[in-house]
């Protein structure tokens, strides 16, 4: 479900494959709902191993990070910190991840490339990124931490299942069409890059 709220575009769990229609690439999202942290090892676990991931991300969304956690009273935990890991790091499993688990939200840090642009054309889903040194503001966004599933992978690789309240803000780098923001920008900078050059060389031409 989308909803517009106070001028943001919230997408809210679970979210459909037309869900995702109207949203592009440099697009500004928010997410409300279920939102489970899961990097490197939970998705060798998940492509390698073919083990099922104990939380259900289909039609939901996944946080590439490894937060600070601090436990409570009653195996119940708060959420501290919560920046996000390097999502390139994933790219090698996230095509079959995707495929395997029906995920529909990627958030992470930075760009990610084929692998992952084709699992959002193929599947139906997106990847964001949230800007840097959000963190504590991120982790304020965590309403609850719902379940933690394995837990013997040590705090940064547990699988931690939040409900979020206008998680955000997120900037679509992959849409549901598979357009990559990082890989378009990519060219438009180097051609304003070499444009630059040439205009610079042709003034200091003199200097040998």
């Amino acid at each position: 479900m989308v909803e517009i709220r106070d001028g943001k575009k919230v997408l809210i769990t679970p979210i459909s494959a037309e869900d995702l229609k109207d949203i592009h690439i440099g697009d500004i999202i928010y997410l409300d709902g279920s939102l489970t942290t899961c990097r490197d090892v939970a998705h060798r676990r998940v492509v390698e191993e073919g083990r099922e991931i104990p939380v259900d991300v289909r039609n939901n969304a996944i946080l590439h990070a490894g937060p600070i956690i601090r436990p409570l009273e009653n195996d119940r935990f708060e959420m501290v910190s919560v920046g996000p890991t390097t999502s390139m790091r994933m790219e090698k499993f996230e095509y079959e991840f995707v495929k395997t688990t029906g995920v529909r939200v990627i958030v992470g840090k930075g760009g990610m490339k084929e692998n992952t642009a084709n699992a959002c054309k193929d599947f139906g889903c997106i990847h964001c990124v949230i800007p840097a040194g959000n963190a504590v503001v991120a982790a304020v966004c965590v309403e609850e931490i719902v379940r933690a599933e394995w837990r013997d992978l040590g705090m940064p690789e547990t699988l931690w299942n939040c409900r979020v309240k206008e998680f955000g803000p997120l900037i679509v780098s992959i849409d549901a069409e598979g357009r990559n923001y990082f890989e378009e920008k990519k060219i438009e900078y180097n051609q304003r890059k070499d444009e630059q050059v040439a205009r610079i060389s042709a003034q200091v031409g003199f200097i040998k």
